[in-house]
């Protein structure tokens, strides 16, 4: 039995190539880097070379290295391959030092290869996008383009091609049976240049090769009747569902056997991106503990000295899919709310000790959190965990909030570092770090948790709303 009608994940040659080359320019490079010292190629550098490949696909792979990068800046292509080929090298130099095989290397050759092959695969990418920005711009490997449906999806759809002609998309006009008035006064800066019957008629006539259907999903029987109607030309036909109504998070083809669904709500943290950021939240988490762990000690005496009660106190929060975990803090205060009613610190709160003003200010109470992360029930990464209390009340007024718990809590988050840290005393305040954390979760990649631990040392540890 064929698997007929069943949806495929397009990637397209490109992404095939893309990988073969890579694979090409790092085994090629290291080869002109042995012969080029006079090294023989030995066992061991063959053995960096396979290692180096397989560690770049798995990291590539994290931060959709191979993905479509026609609608996005050269420089953010250029930055994940760079990010990509360095935490391969560390990989490989951490996995010589342990094995303890680094000695029967020479260090000028891996170092002129590493540098080598970081140049060839910024050098080979840049080039073969330029060479295809010119070719689809003058023209050249371009598709006209008619649209179905006028609606909010269409017109961004227009948008993006108009916007962006090394698409190689050129957009010609929307067509519709709809009652011209009706569309026309919902969008009035629109054109609608025909009917279906004269798009289809122009289609075989060669006009078009790719045909956008823009229509909500409840109208199934017309969408139904319109394919039908293309599939009496040759053209490409996309369907523009109208999930844009709808606050997707990380939205992807899944399987069941052999039945495919369309994820809405997904964790983009999954398989090999599930390893990746546990590996760097263990190996950072205990970076930072080998330093602090005697600033901690300090400020565990400090409290323990000028207030009664204990050093650490362990908050009940909701953790990766609304599971309660224990949070661990420095105690910044005389009471501890942790029950069904949590009152939130306020400028000047009685509730304060001196000790605990300046560690909440400085973020100093949070370094037990380290522990979180090293126990995995939190990540150096991700959205602040709140209070249940919080979380039940918020979940009612604030839609889609419950949807931040689909990763781990972490210690700084995309939200802190742009301005929503401390107190939410507003709905506003709480609905803008609800909508920062769902932005990270639907964009997630490794190499935005490197960047948000970057810019915590510069926006994250201080804020106008901490008390």
């Amino acid at each position: 039995m064929t698997n007929q009608g069943m949806i495929r994940s397009n990637q397209g040659s490109f992404s095939f190539g893309y990988r073969l080359i890579d694979i090409a320019v790092i085994m090629l490079t290291l080869f002109i880097s042995v012969s080029a010292f006079d090294m023989d190629q030995s066992i061991y550098f063959l053995s960096a070379g396979l290692i180096s490949v397989i560690l770049f696909m798995l990291v590539a792979e994290s931060l959709q290295l191979y993905r479509s990068w026609r609608g996005s800046p050269a420089i953010r292509m250029l930055t994940h391959t760079s990010i990509a080929w360095i935490l391969v090298c560390v990989g490989l130099f951490t996995i010589g030092f342990f094995a303890k095989v680094s000695e029967s290397y020479s260090r000028l050759v891996i170092g002129t290869w590493m540098l080598g092959t970081w140049c060839s695969l910024l050098i080979w990418r840049g080039f073969f996008r330029q060479l295809l920005r010119e070719a689809r711009i003058r023209g050249y490997n371009s598709r006209t383009v008619a649209i179905v449906g006028i609606n909010d999806s269409a017109i961004r759809m227009r948008q993006e091609m108009e916007e962006s002609p090394e698409l190689g998309l050129r957009f010609s006009g929307f067509y519709d049976d709809r009652c011209h008035e009706r569309l026309l006064s919902e969008f009035p800066d629109e054109h609608l240049n025909g009917t279906i019957d004269q798009l289809i008629e122009m289609t075989r006539s060669g006009k078009f090769q790719v045909i956008f259907v823009a229509l909500p999903l409840k109208a199934q029987k017309r969408i139904g009747d319109i394919l039908k109607k293309c599939g009496d030309t040759t053209a490409s036909v996309h369907l523009i569902p109208d999930f844009f109504t709808y606050n997707l998070l990380n939205a992807r083809l899944c399987e069941v056997g052999n039945m495919q669904t369309l994820s809405v709500y997904d964790s983009p943290i999954f398989g090999i991106n599930d390893v990746l950021k546990r590996l760097f939240d263990i190996v950072f988490s205990l970076s930072v503990l080998s330093v602090i762990l005697i600033p901690m000690a300090i400020i565990a005496a400090a409290i323990k000295v000028t207030s009664p009660g204990p050093v650490i106190f362990k908050q009940i929060r909701y953790g990766l899919d609304s599971r309660r975990i224990e949070v661990w803090k420095f105690r910044s205060m005389t009471a501890m709310d942790n029950g069904n009613k949590v009152v939130q610190a306020k400028k000047g709160d009685a509730r304060i000790t001196k000790v605990g003003a300046f560690i909440r200010r400085t973020s100093l109470d949070e370094l037990p959190q380290f522990i979180n992360v090293l126990q995995g029930s939190m990540s150096v990464v991700g959205p602040r965990p709140h209070a249940v209390a919080h979380n039940e009340e918020y979940r009612k007024l604030i839609p889609f909030y419950m949807l931040r718990h689909k990763v781990k809590p972490g210690i700084t988050g995309w939200a802190q570092i742009n301005g929503y840290r401390g107190e939410t005393d507003t709905l506003d305040k709480m609905e803008g770090r609800v909508e920062y954390d769902l932005d990270y979760i639907r964009n997630w990649s490794l190499w935005m948790d490197v960047k948000i631990v970057f810019l915590t040392f510069f926006k994250g540890f201080v804020g106008s709303n901490v008390h």
